[in-house]
This record gives structure tokens, sequence and C-alpha cells, in this order.
């Protein structure tokens, strides 16, 4: 099922998509939810098209966590190793976006004035169902709601001179998630492409991972408590580039869809 977060006539609710259309197609429609995803819900039967409501961000989460140096490739071609001087994988870089740096689909990237230089990193995101702690990996299942494509917008000219991560991957606008969270999908091995302006530049898959989603979602839990609608980032693929005011960039998952987002010039 495909869950997406819409706002209509000033109201905010849940639907499930139906329609083998897309986005920009058009043909979909939203059977609106009673009550929340993250608890047992029916479909109400009222039914609304897609291209008549505002796509919201598909959760709000109450934290991003998001991983760092999860596909070799993208860690080398920034200059990165996995493993350590004995050879030994690292543990996964890890940080947090803010929730306020969470925007959705067709909503506008803000190019941060104390960066010069903005990068796209096309990602998958695991959408947390329940509340939960200390999660094994075997039951990693039964705790993610759904996956959603995210883009980990990064001030890499901040990141590379400041310690912390904190202003260069958590400014407004940084994390676009959407279109909607799909629940029926193994996220093992998708595609996962990243294009700018129409022009591809990172085409990479998830069986790429250094680290599956359940290691993630068990080495994440184990620190902290994760509650229904928190996002973990996955980690993004090599290819990853710079992102200049107009540019459209997109990111589509095999399974999931495609999210489109506009950088402009932040007022």
């Amino acid at each position: 099922m495909r869950i997406a977060r819409f706002s209509i006539d000033g109201n905010v609710a849940f639907g499930a998509v139906e329609g083998d259309g897309t986005i920009e197609s058009g043909g979909l429609v939203l059977d609106i939810i009673k009550g929340i995803p993250y608890a047992d819900f029916e479909l109400s039967g009222v039914k609304v098209p897609l291209d008549k409501v505002r796509l919201l961000p598909p959760v709000l989460p109450s934290k991003v966590v998001a991983i760092g140096r999860n596909y070799a490739e993208h860690a080398a071609e920034l200059g990165h190793s996995i493993v350590d001087d004995q050879g030994r994988p690292e543990i996964p870089v890890t940080f947090f976006k803010p929730s306020t740096s969470v925007i959705g689909p067709g909503d506008p990237i803000a190019y941060p004035s104390f960066s010069s230089e903005l990068h796209h990193e096309a990602e998958l995101a695991v959408v947390i169902g329940r509340m939960c702690r200390e999660v094994p990996p075997s039951r990693v299942k039964d705790v993610v709601l759904g996956y959603t494509a995210a883009n980990d917008v990064t001030a890499r000219d901040v990141q590379k001179r400041e310690k912390q991560w904190a202003r260069a991957k958590g400014f407004d606008t940084s994390c676009p998630l959407g279109p909607w969270v799909e629940t029926d999908l193994d996220p093992a091995d998708l595609t996962i492409q990243c294009t700018v302006n129409g022009e591809q530049r990172q085409l990479g898959r998830t069986s790429d991972m250094v680290r599956s989603v359940a290691e993630l979602v068990a080495h994440v839990s184990e620190a902290m408590t994760l509650l229904p609608g928190d996002v973990i980032l996955t980690g993004t693929p090599a290819g990853v580039g710079p992102l200049n005011v107009g540019d459209e960039v997109a990111v589509t998952i095999e399974g999931i869809g495609t999210l489109t987002n506009k950088v402009i010039k932040r007022g």
C-alpha cells in the first residue's frame, strides 16, 4: 500500500494511493484513511483525485537519523574508507537532521546563504511504524511501516570545514521526503537514481549497501528509542554532485516513485 499525507481545503489527512498513473501523468486517487497509519485503520471509501490535493511530507518525524558512508563507492569518491586500520568494518557514521529540515514533494529547496557548494544525495528512507528500542535485526520488519525516497541535501563546503555536520546537513529544507510511504516493499535490491534537470547523476542499488536496512535499524535503536514516523536515511550511492539555484532534482526509487524538488534562492 502507498500511503500519502496531504492537505485539501485546509485539512490534513492520510490516504491510500490508488491507480496505475504517476504524479506527472495523473490518474491517481486517494482513499482517505480513517485514523492514522501507525495503528489499525480503515479506508473511508471517500476518494479524491491526487491532482486536487497538495502532497505533504509523508511523515512528520520527531527525528531523522542518517547514516553516512554506507556505499563503498560513495565513501571512496569523498576520500573515505569503510574499514579501519585493522581491516575491520567501520562503525556506521550516524548523524541527525532536525524535523525542521523536512519538506515534501514539490516543495522548494532553499539554497543556504552560508554555503556555495550544495550537493544532492539520493537515499532510501526507512519509516518507523511503532515505538521501539533495541530491535534485533530479525525483528526489524515488525517495526517498519514502509519506505520512501529522500534527498540528504548537503552543504558540502560547510561539511568539510566544520567538525560537526549539524549545519551542513541540518539546515531548513535539507531533507526532502516523499512522495509517499510504500508499505509492501523488500528493500534488499532496489534501483536508486538521481537526476538534475533530467540528467542522470546517481545510479545505484540498495544491494550495494555496506549494511542492510535491518542492520541499520538495529544499530540505531540500540542507542535510542524510535517513535512512529521517525525516519532512518540509509546512505547514498556514488555520483553526488552540485545543485544550483533553478535546478530541478529528482530522486527515483524502484517500487516507490519519484521525489522532485526545485532549488531556489533563500529569501
